[in-house]
């Protein structure tokens, strides 16, 4: 499966992420497609950046589910913001999707210039299958 990684050598994490993981080649992965705060229909979900990030998060977790994983067994979360003025708002509500305290995904966020339907928020993810 996976075993977290910490070294006292790198950074803490600032937020609610690892700082690695190591798998077992043979561990069947889940690759998952950056999720915009759509809907069904495609149609963007206004409000909050927290309710935008939520509905990522939904759109993930229903892929995740359809290839027989769950959010318990992510290891890597990418997270693209519109504007990194939003990442303490993004941040909030991503730890309440996130809430064991041991094996925490790794993580990055990076702000891009534009995504897709002028999303604000995109979120994407590797899982054990």
């Amino acid at each position: 499966m996976a075993t977290p990684v910490f070294s006292k050598e790198a950074t803490v994490p600032i937020g609610p992420y690892s700082q690695g993981f190591k798998t077992i080649p043979s561990t069947p992965l889940v690759w998952v497609s950056g999720q915009i705060h759509a809907g069904i229909s495609g149609n963007l979900i206004e409000g909050t950046i927290a309710e935008q990030t939520a509905a990522c998060l939904k759109n993930l977790v229903a892929v995740l589910t359809a290839a027989g994983s769950s959010l318990e067994k992510v290891f890597k979360v990418t997270i693209f913001l519109a504007d990194m003025s939003y990442f303490a708002e993004m941040n909030t509500e991503y730890a309440k999707w996130f809430v064991w305290e041991r094996n925490m995904p790794v993580r990055s966020c990076v702000a891009v210039k534009q995504l897709p339907k002028g999303a604000r928020v995109e979120t994407e993810a590797v899982a054990q299958g």
